[in-house]
């Protein structure tokens, strides 16, 4: 399987299929195809796999894309103005990503509901309890809305992060929430009560533009009725 990133805010992925080779998504991903493309939709899984998917974000259903002869090609493109990130994962190795950050994969990705295990990291962590986890061998594209910058941080090294900002990240770091101080902090400081923590050592990558501060935004356009 080859891919070609196009675009800027508004991106594309082409994935070219060889004979035998496939890529899935959920249902609705797929913007345009040419080749001999086979389209199979299932709930991947079983059905509590699908509930599964759909509480982190995701459909029930998932549809395949597979060449069966020839060459083909498979076009996918994200939801909002943002980026699209590739990662060729090694066998077992995993990522933790935003809800509705899964955008496609080869058939060999293994996509799942992961939960926060720690209270206050869920209550407050901004996503909620749930969010993604997505596990090699393969490659998988993520959709992350904004811009996105990707950080190392070394072992024990903390950064504080709004937790809207958090799009993706390795499952070797830390995740918890930490009170903002200071009462004036709290009250006009515009970032709520609480803070994230990611602690190294490991990748993460932040989003510059949260698709609810996006909403938000426009909401304030919007006419409303008289």
């Amino acid at each position: 399987m080859k891919y070609e990133l196009h675009g800027t805010i508004l991106p594309s992925v082409d994935v070219t299929l060889e004979s035998g080779e496939g890529v899935y998504t959920e249902s609705g991903g797929m913007a345009w195809m040419r080749g001999d493309i086979a389209m199979d939709t299932s709930t991947r899984g079983g059905l509590f796999a699908g509930l599964g998917r759909s509480l982190a974000g995701e459909s029930l259903f998932m549809t395949s894309y597979k060449c069966k002869s020839g060459t083909g090609q498979v076009t996918f493109t994200p939801e909002a103005p943002g980026r699209i990130l590739a990662f060729d994962l090694a066998a077992g190795q995993s990522l933790i990503c935003q809800k509705d950050a899964f955008m496609a994969a080869e058939e060999g990705v293994n996509l799942e509901m992961h939960f926060r295990k720690r209270l206050g990291a869920g209550l407050f962590g901004g996503e909620g309890f749930i969010l993604q986890k997505v596990t090699g061998p393969g490659v998988v594209f993520l959709e992350i809305a904004g811009d996105v910058r990707e950080y190392s941080l070394a072992r024990g090294e903390v950064m504080r992060v709004d937790p809207g900002h958090i799009a993706l990240y390795e499952t070797s770091i830390d995740y918890d929430i930490a009170a903002v101080r200071g009462i004036k902090n709290v009250l006009f400081s515009g970032e709520g009560l609480f803070l994230a923590t990611l602690k190294g050592p490991g990748k993460i990558w932040l989003q510059t533009m949260p698709l609810v501060n996006l909403a938000a935004k426009i909401r304030k356009y919007i006419p409303s009725k008289s």
